[in-house]
């Protein structure tokens, strides 16, 4: 006799086989992530390619420093000033809070909100959800990065490209840009530190500063949370596997009745 589950069994149960036997939309979307991670890797080292990169960049550098300025709030300090420069990466002022929790906290922050964009990217009706607040984010990156024309006119354009996704094929395409931002958040933290101290080993990264008032080594500390952020953007992956196995087609549908273009 064939072995019965309870209800209480059930739900683990078929949690595995989804995670073992992705749908073939599912198998769709992790292929485009491994793009992504290639796709991206590569634009961010090659010269005047890079340029693809630039408004996604600096929403990412804003995500970073968000998770500064929000953890030094949270231990007591205050935020001075934000600025944010997509060569020269971004530099939050704080007064106060604790330098143990607010250091680590951009890499970190970024690699979160990445994890959750990518979980999101797995379907339209998340990705329709989390588009507004892209948008809403890639204007404070706006105000608060340099204003030459060459970022306006990117960031306006990056908006632009999220509103016109909404309007292609029932914004099925806006889930994939929903997905390339989540994967370019969530390894943030490994391009960036590898640029910092391994490729150019110039400026002064917040692995390096927590290095010097904690101890250990800068790599030491940038392979951790390098780890740490790839476990993220796994565990948002994992989750968009089994509460997203839809098809493209369902998905469609749905998206039909919700917030419909």
């Amino acid at each position: 006799m064939a072995p019965t589950l309870d209800s209480g069994e059930l739900a683990p149960a078929l949690a595995t086989r989804d995670l073992q036997n992705p749908t073939h939309t599912q198998q769709v979307t992790l292929g485009v992530i491994a793009a992504y991670v290639v796709g991206i890797a590569i634009l961010w080292n090659v010269p005047y390619l890079r340029m693809v990169l630039w408004p996604f960049k600096m929403l990412v550098i804003a995500f970073h420093e968000f998770g500064h300025a929000s953890t030094a709030i949270l231990t007591g300090g205050k935020v001075k000033s934000i600025s944010l420069d997509p060569n020269e990466g971004g530099v939050t002022h704080l007064s106060g809070g604790i330098s143990a929790i607010t250091l680590p906290a951009g890499y970190l922050g970024s690699s979160i909100i990445g994890a959750v964009l990518t979980l999101c990217g797995f379907n339209i009706n998340a990705s329709k959800i989390v588009s507004i607040a892209l948008g809403v984010c890639f204007l404070l990156t706006l105000w608060w990065g340099k204003k030459d024309w060459l970022t306006i006119l990117t960031i306006l354009l990056a908006v632009a490209l999220l509103v016109g996704c909404w309007f292609i094929n029932h914004a099925e395409a806006l889930r994939f840009v929903v997905l390339f931002i989540g994967v370019m958040s969530s390894l943030y933290s490994v391009w960036d530190i590898c640029d910092d101290l391994i490729l150019r080993k110039v400026n002064s990264s917040d692995a390096s500063v927590f290095a010097k008032r904690y101890g250990g080594s800068s790599r030491c500390w940038g392979l951790i949370w390098s780890l740490i952020s790839v476990m993220f953007m796994a565990a948002g992956i994992v989750v968009g596997l089994a509460a997203f196995s839809q098809s493209f087609e369902q998905q469609k549908e749905d998206a039909q009745h919700f917030i419909p273009t």
